[in-house]
């Protein structure tokens, strides 16, 4: 599973369109803009994190500018900063700045928003909470999991071990079909990805290892030896 934080792409150009014309757009509407994120900052703060991520979705559709200018303030995109005073001014992207410090709640709903427009995924998963517990007439241990994307509970569950590494290894299975269907197709893997899959495959083998010494010392205790 994904680690815990969203995915932060420092390039500005998700929209297909160069900062300057995107700052332009909104503003021109920034009053009506503000108005529009103080409300969703409220919505947040009560947290309704749905609700909130459907209205910035509904922002999105309808003007995809001013949607992306907010969503690369809220980042705090040096890149994006710079680049808006190269084309425009200091002024500007001052006025954008002030986004993320007003409005840090937001950051989250509108990252996941902004990697669903520009990936076509919704509700991407960013994290997954877990607790153990024992259930003692079954002698089993069960794992209780919630799927979260930022913090919207997508799936809740509870599972033996053995049930959760079964699901682990469909995972792992489709990981190596599908780069191995891009393979196939002379398609090829960005360096990011591919710089963060041998990090996650290090992290794997970590907790094999672990998990192949925990089963070691069970097959050893006697049965019933508490």
């Amino acid at each position: 599973m994904p680690g815990t934080e969203t995915e932060d792409m420092d390039q500005p150009d998700d929209s297909g369109e160069l900062p300057g014309m995107l700052v332009e757009e909104y503003l021109e509407r920034e009053a009506g803009v503000r108005a529009l994120l103080d409300d969703l900052d409220r919505q947040a703060l009560s947290g309704d994190h749905e609700g909130v991520r459907e209205r910035i979705r509904g922002l999105a559709e309808e003007n995809r500018s001013v949607f992306f200018t907010v969503a690369l303030s809220l980042t705090g995109s040096a890149q994006f900063f710079g680049d808006v005073e190269a084309q425009l001014d200091v002024t500007a992207a001052d006025r954008l700045r002030d986004l993320a410090d007003t409005y840090p709640a937001l950051a989250e709903p509108f990252s996941v928003v902004r990697n669903e427009q520009a990936r076509d995924r919704r509700n991407p998963v960013t994290g997954l909470e877990t607790t153990t517990s024992y259930h003692a007439e079954e002698a089993l241990p069960l794992i209780r999991y919630t799927v979260k994307s930022g913090n919207v509970d997508l799936y809740e569950g509870c599972e033996s071990p053995e049930e959760v590494l079964g699901v682990a290894t469909q995972f792992v299975r489709s990981t190596t079909d599908a780069l191995e269907a891009a393979m196939d197709d002379d398609f090829s893997v960005n360096t990011e990805e591919l710089s963060n899959l041998i990090d996650r495959r290090e992290e794997l083998e970590s907790e094999l290892d672990r998990l192949r010494g925990q089963i070691d010392e069970l097959r050893r205790r006697p049965i019933g030896d508490e």
